[in-house]
């Protein structure tokens, strides 16, 4: 920082410098009052700091993070294109899941890796089940009762894409683990299992009584479905004898 006078006027300068830009900025004081002018220096310094981004696009840092970069993109379009095949998207994750149990069997342990990959299952299944707003604590429009009512599309609280992928993906981490002998926790399955039955059964209950409480379905098939052609209609004119 350094200080001019000149006329009256006192010019306070400080240079402000980081790795991508320079300023020069000039407080002028006059009469009590504070006047600010920010201007480059010395036109950035000969485009000296732009140099210096440019070189640090060759760094590893910044290689690795492009190649994350390109490979999520990737990921991501593979994911989109399997959006509309359903059906080979659930064989796949019926193989994948063979497969966890075949490794299971065959190593007679990780039993209580395939009991917390029950419990999340079942979580999903509840969320997949379950309507996206809940009749019970929202006061907003609900689902049709009647046919007189208006048509409202059935809207999960988790969609059938993110179920097929939550549970593909839980069933691969779960294949990965039982290649680690410190999730080999020795405990006796029949309990695990029958726990599980039984906590599958009370929830199962209770969502089938939600479903009959408030009278929806959350499956498309059965539902009545409209082919654009109008029903036809009696006639309310007069007949002649």
């Amino acid at each position: 920082m350094r200080t001019e006078k000149k006329e009256g006027l006192v010019l306070y300068h400080f240079q402000f410098s980081s790795d991508l830009i320079s300023f020069d900025f000039h407080f002028l004081h006059l009469h009590n009052s504070l006047l600010l002018r920010q201007t480059p220096l010395s036109h950035f310094q000969n485009s000296l700091t732009m140099d210096v981004g440019v070189g640090d696009d060759h760094s590893p840092e910044a290689a690795i993070s492009r190649w994350k970069f390109a490979v999520s993109r990737q990921y991501q379009h593979m994911l989109d294109k399997t959006t509309p095949h359903v059906l080979r998207r659930w064989i796949g994750c019926l193989v994948v899941a063979a497969v966890y149990v075949l490794r299971v069997y065959f190593v007679q342990g990780f039993y209580i890796v395939s009991y917390a990959l029950g419990i999340y299952i079942l979580n999903l299944l509840i969320g997949f089940l379950s309507p996206q707003v809940d009749p019970e604590i929202h006061d907003g429009p609900t689902l049709p009762t009647r046919g007189s009512d208006e048509f409202r599309p059935f809207v999960r609280r988790l969609p059938e894409f993110k179920f097929w992928y939550s549970i593909t993906k839980a069933f691969c981490i779960a294949f990965v683990m039982t290649f680690f002998s410190a999730f080999d926790v020795p405990v006796f399955w029949p309990i695990l299992l029958f726990y599980w039955v039984v906590l599958f059964t009370l929830t199962m209950r209770r969502q089938i009584s939600h479903m009959i409480k408030y009278k929806y379905v959350p499956f498309s098939f059965g539902k009545q479905r409209y082919n654009g052609k109008r029903a036809p209609t009696e006639s309310t004119g007069p007949t002649m004898d």
